[in-house]
């Protein structure tokens, strides 16, 4: 160890470890203004494949400065008759880390932005990169035979922290290629006009969720744990299914009826309430259908996470299930003094006005009632379009109502009360 120590603190060898911090560092000075260069541009906002290379280039400019740096260093000191050795273990360390750099780039890429790789892509490299380098300085071995020592259920069958962190590798690698399988699977289905929308989407999530699965049995087995010893987790499991994960459960098992059923698919508008009729409550567009939840977006463009599970025992009114024309109905009070003939006759040619309202079946007029302050009559109409908006049209016909009354002299009455004070015998009130 002393002589390692000294060979180190040598002057040849003291300029190449300088070298190397000198490389490291440039390398994230350049690699910041390229990165904020890069942010600035506006091709890199887009979704092309010289987008794609750029923030490449951004993510792996760190190490690929580096490496430019050494090979420099590396050639100037050979120019002048020393071994670089230390630079050249500095220079297979920044190819490893361009390498990994890129690799888990690509694969981020792959999965999409929303997935854990992407979120994860930084901190992921940085340990593929600290494990493979490990590797190539030969320190493997010894820091393997030292978690290997750390047994961490004492008894007749060894379990120590390395198979722990082995197991945990290969089932990862198990479930990244999993899911990479299955997007794949995914995103040819979704090419299958054939199929129903919901039926795609129901294949695309089984497909994900086996595969998932199996991915984890297949790398637990891979990582050398024998799966007949899982039959009392497998239990404990089960039990918490019955009590504390109940409600999941449930939610999944109904993102599936819902798939199988095509009762709602993505783009659907859809209401869901505690009442029937066309209510507009909590009015929205299916964005997605996730094994979880349905993602329902609202005219004020706000997202609601709804559990299938709401879905399923509540009920839900889809305006557009098999077929989207929806009937309308708006309430109207007409003076006693007004003709109700006249009234119902305006009421129609109201809805007419209205480009949305449907000549075929058209807008009718009934008199319902007759009231304490007024004749209770109600305008019915069809419309064909109800995910672009139902209040919206109820306020375009009233406004319509309230012009077409102010021309022909209809008054729509208030309510009013008369109190008559009657004076009793004694001259109390």
């Amino acid at each position: 160890m002393k002589e390692i120590i000294e060979q180190l603190l040598s002057a040849a060898n003291l300029t190449q470890l300088l070298v190397i911090v000198l490389a490291a560092v440039t390398g994230v000075v350049a690699a910041h203004f390229i990165r904020a260069a890069l942010a600035r541009s506006a091709l890199t906002g887009t979704h092309g494949l010289l987008a794609r290379v750029l923030r490449g280039l951004g993510a792996t400019s760190t190490a690929l400065v580096a490496l430019v740096v050494l090979l420099v260093a590396r050639g100037l000191l050979a120019l002048g008759g020393d071994r670089p050795d230390i630079i050249d273990t500095g220079i297979q360390l920044a190819a490893v880390l361009l390498g990994v750099r890129l690799g888990v780039y690509l694969l981020a890429l792959a999965m999409g932005p929303r997935s854990w790789i992407a979120r994860w892509e930084s901190r992921l490299s940085l340990a593929l990169w600290v494990v493979l380098g490990f590797a190539l300085l030969g320190w493997f071995d010894f820091i393997e035979s030292s978690l290997d020592a750390i047994d961490l259920i004492p008894g007749k069958k060894q379990f120590t922290l390395w198979s722990l962190i082995k197991g945990l590798v290969v089932v990862t690698l198990f479930i990244v290629v999993a899911s990479l399988v299955s997007r794949a699977v995914e995103s040819r289905v979704m090419k299958i006009t054939g199929l129903a929308l919901s039926t795609r989407v129901g294949i695309s999530k089984f497909t994900y969720f086996f595969l998932l699965g199996l991915g984890v049995l297949i790398g637990i087995n891979a990582a050398g744990v024998d799966l007949t010893a899982l039959t009392v987790l497998t239990g404990a499991v089960g039990i918490g299914l019955g009590f504390g994960l109940q409600a999941i459960a449930s939610n999944f098992v109904s993102g599936f009826v819902l798939l199988m059923d095509k009762s709602i698919k993505p783009g659907d508008v859809i209401s869901f309430t505690g009442v029937t009729g066309t209510s507009t409550e909590n009015f929205g567009w299916v964005q997605e259908l996730r094994g979880r939840y349905v993602v329902v977006r609202d005219r004020d463009g706000v997202e609601t996470l709804v559990p299938n599970q709401q879905l399923i025992t509540n009920p839900v009114i889809n305006w557009s299930y098999s077929d989207p024309r929806v009937r309308l109905k708006l309430p109207v009070r007409i003076s006693y003094h007004d003709d109700p003939e006249v009234a119902m006759a305006v009421l129609v040619e109201a809805a007419h006005c209205n480009p949305r309202v449907l000549r075929e079946p058209g807008p009718v007029s009934r008199l319902m009632h007759f009231g304490d302050s007024g004749i209770e009559l109600e305008l019915r109409f069809w419309i064909a379009d109800p995910q672009e908006g139902v209040n919206n049209v109820r306020s375009d016909v009233n406004r319509s109502i309230w012009r077409a009354f102010r021309e022909r002299g209809i008054t729509i009455p208030v309510a009013q009360h008369d109190v008559r004070m009657v004076q009793l015998r004694g001259g109390g009130p």
